[in-house]
């Protein structure tokens, strides 16, 4: 009889160490090995949407309406709402309410489709997945000396690519976007380029899907009266900034992508500019994984076009067909986000740089702290950008 209790006492002891210490190791190590993490420290700031703003949408041909959010949750909310004509460039301010800071620029409304591919000798900054995380890209941008503290740019004629999904996941994302679009003009002043490239969030706010959008937006939406889709239509001075911009760029032979180049693109025969001109025309229309019947269905799958494609992370590639496609448009290498990375990297032989990395969020904290990265090439030398402004060598 004791021999039998001492083995139900062992064995009720191992499944105890199997319960209580293995697994939760083991869950702790697959949460952190796909880029995860515990949320906590939920800040009551990314309720305050007082100043929220702003919000400007086209009246007629000659004139748009400014709008910002006034009130609170307690005592209601309102408009304040100004017209101005198209060509007097007012002067507009976004308000951040976690640290009370705000920013200005000039509201523009003539939109220029950017150019496909840049030549030139001038360094190159890449981040991607920012999520609508304003003060960590801000914070960011500051410390890599890209922008100054009074949010001036500083990075003379270098080219900051933005390798898409800046929305999305966040309490921040209005704040976001219409930073990018003041860095846009202050860059251009400077005879530097913000190259903002869409991901498959952008997307996906463009076209309907609202699952991953704080529900924030839902509500805003309300108060302005009007749908989450009208946020972003043609109707909307951000949207119709939105629709405007690249899938896929190259910028001095580094082919810049949200999700990646899928080796049957070379059978397509598509430049990349036409691949920009193609996609552009479907950025309000719903992708989905495509049978791969016609030359086109390949860019506007949502498995394998360009904003969603995964497969350098996740499909068995081999080198050769990596190089095909890369060398079927001339580039050195392909710049991508999309997929999370525990840091910059490089694979395929340095031809797949993944720039994704998990960054932190405005209103909440996580474990283990989450720190940004972002990727610099000048000339033939390749950096990570750690977030106080570090360099150090890609290898």
């Amino acid at each position: 009889m004791k021999n039998i209790k001492k083995r139900i006492f062992r064995y009720l002891k191992h499944i105890s160490i199997t319960f209580f210490v293995v697994i939760p190791i083991l869950f702790v190590i697959g949460l952190l090995s796909l880029g995860g993490g515990i949320h906590y420290g939920d800040n009551p700031k990314r309720l305050d949407w007082n100043n929220e703003g702003p919000y400007v949408f086209y009246k007629n041909d000659s004139t748009i309406n400014v709008n910002y959010i006034k009130g609170n949750k307690k005592e209601g909310y309102s408009l304040e709402q100004q017209e101005y004509h198209f060509n007097s460039h007012p002067l507009a301010k976004s308000f951040f309410a976690l640290d009370s800071s705000e920013f200005a620029f000039n509201i523009q409304t003539n939109f220029e489709i950017p150019k496909t591919t840049y030549n030139d000798q001038s360094p190159i900054l890449a981040i991607s997945d920012i999520e609508s995380g304003y003060k960590t890209f801000r914070n960011f941008l500051i410390n890599s000396q890209v922008i100054d503290k009074n949010l001036n740019w500083t990075f003379g004629k270098g080219h900051l690519v933005l390798v898409g999904d800046f929305v999305d996941r966040g309490f921040s994302t209005t704040q976001v976007l219409w930073f990018i679009y003041k860095l846009e003009q202050e860059a251009k002043k400077h005879g530097g380029t913000v190259h903002f490239i869409l991901g498959n969030h952008e997307l996906k706010n463009m076209y309907g899907d609202y699952g991953a959008a704080s529900l924030k937006y839902t509500f805003v939406s309300s108060i302005l009266g009007k749908t989450q889709s009208q946020l972003y239509d043609q109707n909307s001075l951000i949207g119709k900034w939105l629709s405007s911009k690249n899938v896929i760029e190259k910028i001095n032979g580094h082919v810049f992508t949200h999700g990646g180049l899928h080796p049957d693109l070379i059978d397509t025969d598509y430049s990349l500019e036409e691949i920009n001109t193609l996609l552009r025309k479907t950025y309000y229309t719903a992708p989905y994984p495509k049978a791969k019947k016609t030359d086109s269905d390949i860019l506007i799958s949502s498995k394998d076009g360009p904003a969603w494609y995964r497969g350098y992370f996740r499909e068995d590639l081999e080198q050769e067909s990596v190089d095909n496609v890369l060398n079927h448009y001339d580039a050195k290498d392909v710049i991508v986000g999309h997929t999370v990375q525990s840091k910059v990297n490089k694979s395929f032989n340095g031809r797949v740089i993944g720039i994704d990395i998990s960054h932190p969020k405005d209103y909440h904290k996580n474990w283990p702290k989450k720190e940004s990265e972002a990727l610099l090439i000048e000339g033939e030398n390749y950096y990570r950008v750690l977030s106080g402004g570090k360099k150090k060598i890609l290898k």
